[in-house]
C-alpha cells in the first residue's frame, strides 16, 4: 500500500483551488472537500438515524422498496455478505424523502434530521458541480435536473471477516458522489492510476470524499478518472457511510462539452442517456468501469 494520500480541496478558496480540482478529477477521479459548510452536528445526528434505521426489524427494512435496481433495500448476500444498504431515488424530491422516512417508520425528530441532511447535501453536490463548471470555464448549470440516488451503508465486518473485502472492486455509474465515511472506521481504498495500486482512504473527521464516476469520464471525454475503489475489512467493527450520487440527465444524451474536444483529443464516446450505461453494466456484469469501452465511437483504421 502506497504512502500517498488523495488531494482534499477546500471550498472556500475558489477561483483558486481551480486548478486543483482539475487535477484530482484527472490524476485521481477522487479527493476530499473541506470547510463544505455542512454542520458537524447535522453530520453527527445523521450517523445516529442511519444506525437506527439498520436496527430495524427486517420486515421493515424490506419495505424500502427499489425505484431503479440498487436504489432500496440490499441485504447482505453471497457476493457481498458483509454488506447491506438503504436508500431512495431521488434525494431531491421531498415527496422521495417522505417516502422513505415512512418506510422505515422515521420517528419526528429523525425525520427532522434525514429532511435537513438531504437539503444540505443536495445543495453542497450542486455548488460541487458549479466549480468544477467554472473551473473550466463553463458557464451553464453543470447538472441542474439531474436525479441524485441517496444510499447508506453498513458494513458488519467481524473478526472472522477481517482482510476480506466488504464491497468488491467497482467504479460508480454516475458523474460524481459524495461520501460522508465512518470517522472511526477505515476500509475505503481507491486505485492510484499512476501506479496501479490501491491507496487507503483513511478517515478525516469533518471532511467529505468525492469520488468521480463513468459518466464523469464520458461527460469529459475520457479526461477525468473514473476511480475503481473497494472496501477492505481492517477491523472487527460496524462500519457506516452515507453516499449522495449525482447520476445523469434522466432523458437527455451526454456529450462532451468542447472545451474537452478538439484535432488531438477526438470524441470518444458515442452519445448515450445514463439509462442506457446503468442498463449495460447490469446486463454485463461490468461494473468497474469496462462497459464504458462498449461505448467507444468506431474509429477509421
Amino acid at each position: 500500500m502506497e504512502a500517498v494520500s488523495i488531494p482534499v480541496i477546500d471550498l472556500q478558496k475558489f477561483p483558486g483551488q481551480s486548478a486543483k480540482i482539475l487535477e484530482a478529477c484527472k490524476k485521481w477521479g477522487c479527493f476530499r472537500i473541506i470547510n463544505h459548510g455542512i454542520p458537524d452536528k447535522l453530520m453527527s445526528d445523521m450517523k445516529q438515524v442511519v444506525r437506527a434505521l439498520f436496527d430495524r426489524p427486517l420486515e421493515i427494512k424490506r419495505r424500502n422498496t427499489d425505484v431503479i435496481e440498487g436504489s432500496g433495500y440490499r441485504a447482505p448476500n453471497e457476493k457481498n455478505p458483509l454488506y447491506e444498504a438503504l436508500g431512495l431515488y431521488d434525494m431531491g424530491s421531498s415527496d422521495a424523502v417522505e417516502t422513505f422516512c415512512t418506510q422505515l417508520d422515521a420517528s419526528p425528530q429523525q425525520r427532522k434530521v434525514i429532511k435537513a441532511y438531504s437539503t444540505a447535501l443536495h445543495e453542497l453536490i450542486m455548488e460541487l458541480c458549479g466549480k468544477l463548471a467554472e473551473s473550466m470555464g463553463l458557464s451553464y448549470d453543470l447538472a441542474k435536473g439531474w436525479p441524485c440516488q441517496f444510499r447508506i451503508n453498513k458494513y458488519n465486518f467481524t473478526q472472522e471477516s477481517v482482510g476480506s473485502s466488504g464491497v468488491q472492486i467497482h467504479t460508480d455509474s454516475g458523474f460524481l458522489t459524495v461520501l460522508q465515511e465512518d470517522d472511526c472506521v477505515g476500509g475505503l481504498e481507491v486505485l492510484n492510476k499512476s501506479s496501479g495500486e490501491y491507496v487507503a482512504v483513511d478517515p478525516l473527521p469533518r471532511s467529505l470524499c468525492v469520488n468521480l464516476g463513468d459518466m464523469a469520464t464520458v461527460w469529459s471525454n475520457g479526461a477525468f478518472c473514473n476511480v475503481r475503489h473497494r472496501v477492505q475489512c481492517k477491523q472487527a467493527a460496524i462500519r457506516i457511510s452515507i453516499a449522495l450520487f449525482l447520476l445523469g440527465p434522466k432523458e437527455a444524451m451526454v456529450e462532451a462539452p468542447q472545451v474537452f474536444v478538439d484535432s488531438n483529443h477526438p470524441r470518444l464516446y458515442k452519445p448515450f442517456t445514463y439509462e442506457d450505461l446503468r442498463k449495460l453494466r447490469i446486463s454485463t456484469g461490468l461494473h468497474a468501469g469496462e462497459a464504458l469501452e462498449l461505448m467507444h465511437l468506431e474509429t477509421d483504421n
